[in-house]
């Protein structure tokens, strides 16, 4: 069975949706819609694609069954509605609106149409977060207490809609998105309680141009998850405690290692020498004590997505991003907005 998809924006990331899905057999592209005259030109003359007259011609297509939505974040959630209603199925870019109210009409649309409404989660698959994932369901740290989770760069918001937050720009909205949804794909059964945030403004004080939130879980697992733009030195991308061992993922080419336990009883400890005295608590184990392995490398195919979207409306899958996943992504960064305003937890169950 032959998929047409239409797609609404053609800036980068559609550029992105485009050259993988050269690679998907059952699905092709059958035109772009953009406001921008430089893209329309450059889809049609550099890619040889079919551009539409307006967003109501590519919406009247009897041929596509499938809409992608690649524009600004304050476009996605009109378009979406004006697809479903239009008989289309649609995949929107992340994030999938501005705020839950907002993804609350969309959803509704979707159940009311009956069509098929879903996020382009990508960084699902990325394989840095999918290590962590089998890490913890390996067992291998023993209980896990702590998980931390940080993008870093150096050069601020890019120069474009991203600065300004009539447009949903920030980076809780941009990276926040995906940071966040990994980290409740990773305890999805465990409620949030509670979330403490502060945004930064360094380069930009029209959005946040960075954040850091504090997260609990019922279960007793803390998070910290944390996007920079300012960070001229980046942390870990991923370390992981738990009562046994810490795991460290230093950068997306998973450069890393897990530390664990041996079992071995330390009984005698040499003190460390500092400035300002002895400490015990502090001195390294002995290397009969602990064992260090490599991380477990799991690789992944990202065009899956595209390939369970096509399953679904076929009828022969379930949709692999649930929308209530993606809720309790929008409303936990609500909270971390609303703790960053007033400078309190937020204590709600998410």
């Amino acid at each position: 069975m032959k998929h047409k998809m239409a797609i609404v924006g053609f800036g980068g990331m559609a550029g992105w949706h485009y050259n993988e899905i050269q690679t998907i057999e059952g699905l092709e592209i059958a035109g772009i819609w953009d406001i921008r005259e430089e893209r329309r030109v450059y889809a049609a003359e550099e890619k040889g694609l079919h551009v539409y007259s307006g967003l109501e011609d590519l919406l009247a297509d009897s041929e596509t069954d499938l809409v992608l939505i690649a524009t600004p974040n304050d476009v996605h959630k009109p378009v979406a509605i004006a697809a479903m209603e239009a008989g289309k199925n649609v995949v929107s870019e992340k994030p999938v609106t501005l705020c839950s109210q907002d993804l609350r009409e969309m959803i509704e649309t979707s159940d009311r149409t009956g069509r098929f409404l879903t996020v382009h989660q990508n960084r699902r698959w990325d394989e840095d977060f999918l290590t962590v994932k089998k890490i913890l369901e390996e067992g291998k740290l023993g209980e896990v207490f702590r998980v931390e989770s940080r993008v870093h760069g150096s050069r601020g918001i890019p120069g474009d809609w991203r600065q300004e937050k009539e447009h949903g720009g920030g980076m809780i909205l941009d990276w926040g998105v995906h940071l966040l949804d990994q980290l409740l794909q990773l305890f999805s059964d465990v409620p949030v309680r509670s979330v403490y945030g502060v945004e930064t403004h360094v380069t930009n004080q029209l959005v946040d141009d960075g954040f850091y939130a504090e997260i609990a879980f019922e279960n007793g697992v803390t998070a910290l998850v944390e996007v920079g733009t300012s960070n001229f030195v980046s942390l870990p991308r991923w370390y992981v405690l738990g009562a046994d061992g810490t795991a460290v993922v230093e950068d997306w080419e998973l450069h890393g290692k897990i530390v664990r336990a041996t079992g071995v009883n330390e009984k005698d400890v040499t003190p460390v020498i500092t400035a300002a005295g002895l400490t015990k608590t502090m001195a390294p184990r002995r290397d009969d004590s602990i064992f260090t392995e490599e991380l477990p490398k799991v690789t992944s195919d990202v065009r899956e997505f595209y390939i369970n979207v096509m399953a679904v409306l076929e009828g022969r899958e379930k949709s692999r991003i649930q929308l209530p996943e993606v809720m309790r992504v929008m409303k936990l960064m609500e909270a971390i907005h609303q703790s960053a305003e007033t400078g309190e937890i937020v204590r709600e169950t998410i």
